[in-house]
């Protein structure tokens, strides 16, 4: 008699997932988007790095269906894609920062290429040459900088057959000297094929309101990080305030997902960067918020 092994059963219940995430009727009740349920797997970076394989496995049994890779952990593309497909899981976008872009950029494009990546997602941004060994916030000639890197690299992605995306932190909403927001500026500065992943989080957190920017960039914005924190502003340190599960912070997503499925989002992915309970059952939490808020 054959007795399944836990990850026969995840394998079983994963690839589950997975099929009725490819069914219509099944993706409107999905999520608020009527897309599959993504993580960040920045939310388990420790775990990816000891037990990359059973993480993808835990993950889908938590109700994920898509995974953001932050990093492959010395791992193959051909081996991150058999991981994938052994949990039932799909990665249609990776993180890389502004120096990987910047002189691993080729590497990168094929890498995403052999993977079968949609996006290739600049994740924090640059200092321009003068201002490299200056501290504290990024300038406006800084945020220029960042955006004629973006124009460029978003033109080689495409023609490699994916797409560039940007994604902010909460200091891309900190209005410059001049009153500026860096990120209207950047959406300025760069051509229609240079798209942003919008962290509502930290949009929060940096004193912008991510309802006005969905409808003040529809078409820009084609992928959201989903998270919460106990305050939404930084306190008199300038320490960020703590995250907390979805539903338990200060950040209502309710008029936010409302506002989203009427835009142009491909994806979504919770992000849970640190914890206060044991990671699953934080991460069950998130998931379960959002199943709750399409039902």
């Amino acid at each position: 008699m054959f007795t399944p092994t836990r990850r026969d059963f995840l394998k079983t219940t994963s690839a589950a997932l997975l099929t009725a995430a490819a069914s219509p009727s099944t993706l409107l009740h999905a999520s608020p988007f009527g897309l599959p349920i993504g993580i960040q797997l920045y939310s388990v970076r420790e775990d990816m790095a000891k037990n990359f394989e059973s993480t993808l496995d835990t993950l889908a049994s938590l109700g994920y269906q898509e995974v953001e890779a932050a990093g492959f952990y010395n791992h193959s593309a051909a081996d991150v894609k058999k991981a994938l497909k052994n949990a039932g899981l799909a990665c249609p976008s990776a993180h890389y920062n502004f120096q990987l872009m910047s002189t691993q950029f080729d590497q990168i494009v094929s890498f995403g290429q052999e993977l079968g990546l949609q996006y290739i997602v600049c994740a924090s941004p640059g200092k321009a040459p003068a201002n490299a060994q200056a501290k504290g916030p990024h300038t406006l000639d800084d945020w220029k900088y960042n955006a004629d890197h973006f124009n460029q690299w978003s033109q080689k992605i495409k023609a490699a057959g994916m797409t560039f995306a940007y994604h902010n932190h909460y200091e891309e909403f900190h209005p410059l000297s001049d009153g500026a927001i860096p990120f209207d500026e950047l959406v300025r500065l760069t051509g229609p094929d240079v798209h942003f992943e919008m962290d509502c989080g930290w949009v929060v957190v940096g004193g912008g309101d991510p309802v006005a920017c969905l409808k003040r960039y529809p078409t820009r914005i084609v992928m959201l990080h989903i998270k919460d924190f106990v305050a939404s502003r930084p306190n008199a340190d300038g320490k960020t305030p703590t995250p907390t599960e979805l539903g338990r912070g200060v950040i209502d997503y309710r008029p936010i997902f409302a506002t989203a499925s009427q835009a142009h989002i491909k994806h979504a992915f919770v992000e849970q960067e640190g914890y206060d309970i044991p990671q699953n059952e934080s991460l069950k939490i998130d998931a379960d918020y959002i199943k709750k808020l399409s039902a």
